[in-house]
């Protein structure tokens, strides 16, 4: 049997993230309770067949969509975090301004947008960020905040307790932002949002200011 040429097997390959790019913009445009898959496929310019090749059903499509924007995300900050040695302060500052950046993407910002405005009335959207980004990314980060304490960079804390406290700004800031339309006068601000909260967070948990 001849080889298909190699044109047809990258168009074949692009094809999921094809019809994944026209699954967010159709859930950021409608809703995803609104979208119908035969819209997607359209906008997709492929068969509604071929859209369930590739993803079985309506929330496998927002999951493939999550787990490609996001999930890269958390295992890169996953494996950062679980080789940084020293100060824990200067990991969380990559981290989040490493997420800070990427929110800057609108492309990748749309993500989480989308999980916050569906999440009320999909609660598995919830269950599947979680288990996609929140269950990576938090025991490393409780880990890394322990071996500070133990290693006396940080004061005695609460792991668990902390990692609320230095995820949970930015997560309640995209909340205010897209559910309650509460921004700041420049935008969503990301810049002077992440320069405040390293500044409010570091100076409650060391040790002693610098």
């Amino acid at each position: 049997m001849n080889e298909k040429p190699k044109k047809f097997r990258r168009r074949a390959e692009a094809r999921p993230d094809e019809v994944l790019d026209a699954a967010l913009a159709m859930f950021v445009e409608k809703g995803f309770a609104a979208t119908k898959v035969d819209e997607v496929a359209r906008a997709a310019g492929v068969s509604k067949g071929l859209v369930y090749l590739y993803f079985p059903s309506k929330e496998a499509l927002l999951e493939g969509i999550v787990q490609r924007a996001l999930a890269p995300i958390a295992n890169h900050a996953v494996d950062s975090l679980a080789h940084f040695a020293g100060d824990p302060r200067e990991a969380i500052t990559q981290l989040l301004t490493m997420l800070c950046r990427h929110l800057a993407d609108p492309a990748k910002l749309a993500v989480p947008k989308l999980i916050l405005s569906e999440v009320s009335r999909f609660p598995e959207l919830a269950a599947m960020y979680r288990r996609e980004v929140l269950d990576k990314v938090r025991p490393a980060l409780e880990t890394l905040l322990a071996r500070g304490v133990a290693n006396g960079h940080l004061r005695p804390i609460d792991p668990e307790m902390a990692v609320r406290s230095v995820i949970g700004p930015l997560l309640a800031h995209l909340a205010m932002s897209e559910l309650f339309d509460l921004r700041p006068a420049d935008g969503l601000a990301l810049e002077r949002l992440l320069k405040n909260h390293l500044d409010i967070l570091f100076y409650g948990i060391s040790e002693a200011r610098p």
